[in-house]
């Protein structure tokens, strides 16, 4: 049996103020999702790649991954993001039994992340999500009206890539609703009543969304960088 990554990297990169899909935001000269499989590749447990591309991009991200992972399949995307996770996992070999979720945009994942979360879904969980503590006080509202202060020991902030039992996986997505505006794939199998687990995140993992974030992942990069 084997583990496959899934990518859906065929949104828009509006909030950073791209022209073009955020995946191919280029970051110290290659694009996000380039320095996203680099690390993937790395952990060595990814057997299968899939990259949900852009309609009408994929020939352009299939050969700038080529030289990353010489086999990754890249098939085109959906209108939203569920829409591209599905058509990701219909094009994976019928021997994957465990299926990564991870987002370009978190482009600085080390590679020991993606090994913890596939391990926990080969001992035995249906989905496993890498989370960090959350540092900030957080508030619950109703428009400008602060109704209650949330117990922070209670929640994390959630990370990818996001890990799965296979048939899990693919029962949850071909259940869903078409073209519905899903950001969490583990919610996804919350909402059906299967148990996810919690492995550690990294700080590395955030996710690029802004040009701030940029400038953060650059500055990592850096030789200087801790």
């Amino acid at each position: 049996m084997r583990t496959a990554l899934v990518v859906p990297a065929a949104g828009r990169g509006d909030r950073l103020g791209a022209s073009r899909p955020k995946a191919l935001v280029p970051l110290a000269g290659e694009p996000l999702l380039v320095h996203a499989l680099r690390r993937a590749a790395a952990s060595d447990v990814v057997d299968v790649v899939v990259v949900v591309a852009p309609a009408g991009a994929c020939d352009e991200v299939r050969s700038l991954l080529q030289p990353v992972v010489p086999d990754v399949l890249v098939v085109p995307g959906g209108a939203e993001r569920q829409d591209s996770v599905r058509a990701g996992l219909r094009a994976l070999p019928a021997d994957v039994d465990v299926v990564l979720v991870h987002d370009a945009a978190r482009c600085l994942t080390p590679p020991d992340v993606f090994a913890l979360v596939v391990a926990a879904v080969r001992a035995g969980a249906a989905g496993v999500v890498p989370v960090l503590p959350v540092a900030d006080t957080v508030k619950r509202v109703a428009g400008q009206t602060v109704l209650e202060t949330l117990d922070r020991s209670e929640l994390v902030a959630v990370q990818t890539p996001q890990g799965f039992s296979a048939d899990v996986l693919r029962t949850v997505h071909e259940a869903a609703v078409p073209g519905s505006a899903v950001t969490d794939d583990a919610g996804m199998l919350e909402a059906l009543g299967h148990g996810v687990r919690t492995v550690p995140g990294h700080e590395r993992a955030f996710k690029v969304t802004r040009p701030i974030d940029l400038l953060l992942a650059q500055a990592l990069l850096s030789p200087e960088a801790p």
